[in-house]
């Protein structure tokens, strides 16, 4: 009976361990999967690196997970019924203090052909080729305005706020680009989706952004198969780049918006800023529900408990340590972890609450990218820090000695998944001497190089905004067809 008990455990612990983990937030919540359209997958926030731009902070968040790019005829629109939000705290208290506001339009312009003398709707979004914002031969036209509140904005309102818009144009409404429907269709992907990077003008900010709306390509690496086959991986503790990213041949749709730092921090007194993502629906008595967050990487994957995940999705920052604090302080993963892996030497951390923990998800880092004392989970950005130029910049970020990198905020190339594994472990234990209740016998396996052995690296992506790569075309043939 006691080895039958065992082997329950184990299993159990591999099963739990394999649902949500490291997946970034694509389906990470049970709730979630019934509205695709309004997954946020990633969140990134950092200091403009792209040559040129120093003194902006770039935000991209990420929705609609794991698009095929041939998923047409009417592939990836997002929601018309839903407002999709990123939020900014300036303070340090877990509200926020500016929000960006996206809302979404489609229009369909019903083409009719002639067929033995009547005219019929034609059942594809576009009946030519497409080379521009709203070129004639398309069918199907996505728009969207953003507008900017200030102060905190009910979390299941619609909220009011001033409209930005088009430098060049003063235009309020902003055009999305087609998905990549291949290259007969749209054969220089890359300049036609380059037309939709707008230059805007901001409510309350003296300089103008940048904004983008579009389908990329996937930016985030993870060896889901094996992870989902009770973490199927040869070695935790082994090398960084062996293992493959099926994520490799699929897209997202990017919210993508570039700020002058100055709109954002507090007078300039408060250099770091928290930020996240939100995505709320509209139900049938016409008020917005939030079904959505996202902040720091894979926090509801792998630190918030099965039961609470679509709870912590219709949460606020300003909440978190009433409602999930336990899951931070006597956290699971690290002793899941030692289940699988304790024959490899993997111990979890005995420095009971996890107060590394706290800081790293719930107050910032002392020097890197504290806000304050409010716990709240968000992504924390210091933009006192320098922008590392993409050759330069170190995948592990801060714990490689780049503070420029996550967590201080995130990057697109940084490793994420290998970095909170280490910081799961302990590894702050080693990087902060004496702080957080850590003693000597504490985090055994802190120093250990965890890896889920998917590389992720700033060479992946571009050096300009919007950082992420042009999207995987639904048609692997070229302009005239049969791979020409």
């Amino acid at each position: 009976m006691k080895t039958r008990r065992s082997l329950f455990v184990v299993t159990a612990a591999l099963a739990l361990l394999a649902m949500p983990v490291l997946a970034s937030s694509h389906r990470e919540a049970p709730g979630i999967t019934k509205t695709p359209k309004v997954d946020g997958t990633d969140f990134y926030m950092f200091n403009s690196y792209e040559a040129g731009r120093a003194g902006y902070v770039t935000l991209l968040a990420n929705y609609l997970p794991l698009q095929d790019g041939y998923g047409g005829p009417n592939f990836f629109n997002l929601d018309q019924d839903a407002v999709y939000r990123i939020l900014v705290d300036n303070t340090g208290d877990g509200v926020e203090d500016i929000t960006y506001q996206f809302r979404f339009a489609r229009l369909d312009k019903d083409f009719k052909i002639p067929v033995g003398g009547t005219d019929v709707s034609v059942p594809l979004i576009n009946i030519g080729q497409i080379a521009f914002p709203n070129d004639a031969n398309q069918n199907v036209a996505e728009s969207y305005t953003l507008s900017v509140m200030t102060g905190p904005v009910d979390g299941n309102g619609q909220g009011a706020g001033k409209f930005a818009s088009d430098h060049a144009s003063g235009s309020h409404r902003f055009n999305k680009p087609l998905d990549n429907i291949g290259q007969k269709s749209i054969p220089d992907y890359a300049g036609y989706a380059a037309q939709f990077v707008r230059t805007i003008d901001i409510p309350g900010c003296a300089q103008p952004g940048r904004v983008f709306v579009g389908q990329r390509k996937d930016g985030f690496a993870v060896n889901l198969g094996e992870i989902f086959d009770l973490v199927n991986i040869a070695n935790p503790i082994g090398a960084r780049d062996v293992e493959p990213n099926l994520l490799a041949d699929k897209n997202v749709t990017t919210i993508a918006l570039e700020v002058p730092t100055s709109c954002l921090t507090k007078n300039g007194s408060r250099p770091t800023i928290g930020a996240w993502t939100t995505a709320a629906l509209r139900g049938v008595d016409g008020k917005y529900n939030q079904v959505s967050r996202l902040g720091m990487p894979l926090v509801n994957e792998v630190v918030i408990g099965l039961k609470d995940k679509d709870k912590f999705n219709s949460s606020q920052p300003k909440d978190d340590l009433t409602n999930f604090g336990t899951y931070v302080t006597n956290p699971t993963l690290p002793a899941l972890l030692e289940i699988l892996f304790g024959s490899a030497g993997v111990k979890a951390p005995t420095n009971f609450p996890r107060l590394d923990l706290v800081a790293a998800f719930g107050t910032g880092l002392a020097g890197v990218n504290k806000t304050g004392d409010t716990v709240a989970e968000m992504l924390r950005l210091n933009t006192g820090i320098a922008a590392v130029p993409a050759a330069s910049q170190n995948n592990l970020g801060a714990l490689g000695g780049d503070n420029a990198g996550f967590p201080n905020g995130r990057r697109p190339g940084d490793d994420v998944v290998d970095s909170e594994l280490r910081v799961a472990m302990g590894v702050l234990c080693h990087a902060f001497p004496g702080a957080f209740g850590c003693g000597p016998a504490d985090a055994a396996s802190g120093t250990l190089p965890f890896t889920d052995g998917t590389f992720q690296d700033a060479s992946q992506f571009d050096s300009k905004f919007p950082y992420l790569k042009t999207p995987i075309p639904g048609s692997p043939n070229g302009p005239g067809g049969n791979g020409n």
